[in-house]
């Protein structure tokens, strides 16, 4: 069955050295936003540190919010953007309340599990046909995901479920984004996210509330300026080349969050953690690699990674 996107992914130009750079700007921008919540750790709740980046956001994106504003959006647009911005915030919720928990390292590497479930959604949703190696490919992922966890071997604890509940929700809110790209600019994309989940984000941060600090707020702005800029510069990324060439970079994440977690925060490198972690994102390349072949024979779009 041919995919809405198929159009839209396989006629877009790509430029392989403009995508790569996209790709390390975003691992840099996210792995900032990892460092920073790591340093406030929970002195605010998770729900209030996700409301006030958002709110931070806003600000970031208002020009985008005016255009759109000026061209007034259909309803049907509205409702797909506040579905999209209501999973996605929940997402974010849990991810703030593991960054308090688990150690950076950790949290990136359970991350990578997202674009596993991409790939499923993508099959459940899109109509995208399961072949026999891209299951094999998920079992693989999910295989890595296990070696991270170790369970049996090691307690399981709330930061990791957290961060491994929060996977599903950034592969729906990645298959909602990947559909909008055919339709919506990168930036309004980027812009509507934040202003929902701000919107969501709002009785939660409400209910918990605890005064945040003028150092707390400092941190959080410029937790908001990298996760704003990440959004934007993964968008960029996906636009400008193949998955199969960008997938793998995402990998560096993991490797700068395990060396700031060890130089900054102390934390020791668990070895499972990258062995774990190295065989998700084998698993998820070698999944985009598949999808673009097949997105060439059958024009269907492969299965990307998403980030909170």
């Amino acid at each position: 069955m041919r995919s809405p996107l198929a159009h839209e992914f396989v006629a877009r130009p790509q430029n392989t050295l403009h995508g790569i750079l996209w790709m390390v700007l975003t691992g840099l921008c996210f792995v900032t936003v990892t460092a920073i919540v790591r340093y406030l750790g929970s002195s605010l709740p998770a729900t209030e540190m996700a409301f006030i980046r958002y709110a931070f956001g806003v600000i970031l994106v208002l020009p985008a919010l005016m255009s759109l504003a000026r061209s007034r959006p259909s309803l049907k647009r509205l409702n797909f953007f506040a579905w999209r911005g209501l999973v996605h915030s929940i997402g974010v919720m849990l991810w703030f309340y593991a960054m308090a928990r688990i150690p950076m390292a950790e949290v990136t590497a359970i991350g990578y599990v997202a674009p596993i479930f991409v790939a499923i959604g993508a099959a459940l949703f899109l109509g995208e046909k399961m072949q026999a190696r891209r299951i094999a490919s998920i079992g693989v992922g999910f295989l890595g995901a296990l070696i991270i966890l170790r369970p049996g071997f090691q307690e399981i604890n709330s930061g990791q479920l957290a961060q491994l509940a929060a996977a599903p929700l950034f592969a729906a809110s990645f298959l909602m984004a990947k559909k909008m790209t055919a339709t919506e600019d990168s930036s309004i994309i980027v812009a509507m996210l934040t202003l929902l989940c701000t919107v969501a984000l709002l009785p939660g941060a409400i209910y918990h509330w605890q005064t945040p600090t003028t150092h707390e707020l400092i941190w959080l702005f410029v937790t908001a300026v990298s996760a704003t800029a990440g959004h934007y510069t993964l968008t960029r990324a996906f636009q400008a080349a193949p998955l199969t060439v960008t997938q793998p970079l995402t990998f560096l994440q993991l490797v700068w969050a395990a060396a700031i977690g060890v130089v900054v925060f102390g934390e020791a490198i668990d070895p499972f953690v990258l062995i774990g972690g190295g065989i998700v994102v084998a698993s998820v390349t070698y999944i985009s690699h598949r999808e673009a072949v097949a997105a060439r024979q059958q024009h269907t779009p492969p299965a990307p990674a998403t980030k909170f």
